[in-house]
């Protein structure tokens, strides 16, 4: 095992934040502004079903954004994808959106689903940073993701792509707040747990 200083470590991890920083400011500058505004209009006055799908690590990030969206009482579930070619995706009706998280924009494990959608008449939306992928030229709507470089050494560890997937999710459901005319006293009500919950109770 190779020892570092507590300095070098230290070095290591700053090297790693400020990477990830970068990518991000380099997205929010670069994103594509029409697509982000008609995914959030979409959304918006959607009163269908709301699902997200990856695999690995993108599972991890389209999970953390079905709750978030959830948590602003636009209902979005995840579907696994090992589930949902096994029947589950009866749980798709059309009009329903379906969002995909996929970083090569070609995972083998999200064809089959993506090719249901459309069978299906569902709404797509693909996250991704292959624009040129299988997944991409299907969509419905496409959220591009310009990061070319992780955070690791190699190159292959899925993080500030993670990241970029998780901020341009975030910034358009914190865009959803104002458009839904969410508010405070309505998140009192589903969000009675936790340090947030015993803020709300206060309000």
């Amino acid at each position: 095992m190779k020892q570092l200083t507590n300095q070098e470590i230290a070095q290591r991890v700053r090297k790693a934040m400020k990477d990830e920083a970068s990518a991000l400011c380099y997205l929010a500058d670069y994103f594509d502004e029409g697509q982000v505004a008609a995914v959030a209009n979409l959304l918006a006055n959607h009163k269908g079903a709301v699902f997200t799908t990856a695999c690995g690590t993108s599972g991890v990030t389209a999970k953390k954004i079905a709750h978030t969206m959830s948590c602003i009482e636009i209902p979005c579930s995840f579907l696994t994808p090992s589930d949902a070619i096994h029947g589950a995706l009866g749980r798709v009706r059309e009009g329903d959106i379906v969002i995909f998280i996929s970083k090569g924009g070609q995972s083998s494990e999200l064809m089959p689903i993506m090719e249901a959608c459309k069978i299906k008449k569902a709404v797509t939306i693909v996250t991704t940073e292959k624009p040129e992928g299988a997944l991409a030229q299907q969509a419905d709507y496409l959220l591009p993701m310009n990061i070319n470089f992780e955070a690791d050494p190699f190159q292959m560890l899925a993080t500030s792509s993670t990241l970029a997937a998780m901020s341009i999710w975030d910034g358009i459901i914190i865009t959803l707040l104002e458009m839904t005319e969410y508010t405070k006293d309505r998140f009192k009500v589903i969000h009675t747990g936790g340090a947030v919950g015993q803020r709300l109770k206060n309000l």
